[in-house]
């Protein structure tokens, strides 16, 4: 699928984005591992496993084109030798847009292979609003 070697978790990570604001499906699918057991969570959709339902469901999304900017924000990594995963909001724009989405949080893994480091999950979902001044909202343990 793709020949493009990511030598870092980072540059891997910063193709995806350049992709995902470009809606270039092919310069998508160069991050994602060759793999049938990746798996891609979009906001609110279904778990889709394996190499075929990630394609087709950024195929969808792409259909429309896009002029949508993200800006992460809230980065946290944690990199070892052969895994490393990604905890960040994503914060979409769309130019002349009333206003700004709400953030989503994102969680990504990459996995370092013969072919450089590649994407085997993405799980994205929205973030929950801000809690209401004096809320006294319960911890829930996850």
């Amino acid at each position: 699928m793709s020949v493009r070697i990511f030598a870092t978790p980072q540059d891997a990570e910063a193709a995806f984005y350049e992709a995902l604001e470009h809606a270039d499906l092919e310069a998508m699918m160069a991050v994602w591992a060759e793999d049938e057991e990746i798996v891609c969570v979009h906001p609110t959709g279904p778990r889709l496993a394996g190499l075929a339902e990630v394609r087709a469901s950024w195929e969808r999304i792409f259909a429309g084109g896009t002029d949508t900017r993200v800006q992460i924000t809230h980065k946290v990594e944690m990199t070892g030798m052969m895994l490393a995963v990604n905890s960040v909001h994503e914060n979409f724009s769309v130019p002349g847009g009333e206003r700004p989405p709400a953030p989503v949080v994102a969680t990504n893994v990459y996995l370092r292979s013969a072919a450089g480091w590649r994407m085997i999950v993405h799980h994205a979902s929205p973030a929950p609003g801000p809690a209401a001044p004096g809320s006294d909202a319960p911890k829930i343990l996850h």
